[in-house]
């Protein structure tokens, strides 16, 4: 038997984002897990070694890795659209299930309750921490496309600003202030 759920995860590169914006620089969701793995894993750290607060950081780089596996059997269906009202949060959250119980279908059994934990994000901490990572890379993005002259993004780079604050985590407060300014630097000023 052929298991496909790596073959399912090779076309991740072919699912893009932001759909309903004109973007200067596309971006995929495949690109987008790495950058979401790289931010979840340093959140991790800054929590554990310089808050020290809980934090699996290997754990946190992993799930961020397959936080949006499900998009491959659905798509990226844009925020405005997931978010609406209750009710479609709920439904999409529903078919976000069965899309990463359908991935799972397609491993050898014995690799399915490893695996789990990871396309459904179980650990709460892990969870937050990933969360938060999708979102500064939403922000992230925003930031470049600004800083390339797309004004498209001003608003949705105070949507994704405003709700990194609201999620109250330190390690993400810790990040805005140390880190996140020198995104909107070219090379020669990041020297």
């Amino acid at each position: 038997m052929q298991y496909k759920f790596y073959a399912f995860l090779s076309r991740m590169r072919y699912i893009t984002r932001w759909g309903l914006m004109r973007n200067t620089f596309p971006e995929n969701i495949q690109e987008h897990s790495h950058q979401v793995a790289v931010l979840a894993h340093g959140l991790a750290l800054i929590r554990r070694d310089i808050l020290g607060l809980e934090a699996d950081p290997e754990r946190c780089a992993t799930a961020a890795l397959y936080h949006d596996a499900s998009e491959i059997l659905t798509g990226d269906l844009p925020t405005p659209i997931k978010y609406y009202n209750p009710e479609i949060k709920h439904a999409y959250k529903q078919v976000e299930r069965v899309s990463g119980e359908k991935l799972l279908s397609m491993l050898p059994e014995q690799l399915r309750d490893s695996m789990a934990p990871l396309i459904f994000e179980e650990d709460p901490v892990s969870r937050d921490i990933v969360k938060a990572a999708d979102k500064l890379s939403a922000h992230i993005k925003c930031i470049e496309e600004l800083k390339a002259g797309n004004l498209e993004f001003v608003s949705a780079a105070q949507q994704t600003c405003r709700a990194l604050k609201e999620m109250a985590l330190p390690e993400v407060d810790w990040f805005m202030a140390n880190c996140l300014e020198s995104f909107g630097r070219n090379l020669d000023e990041l020297e």
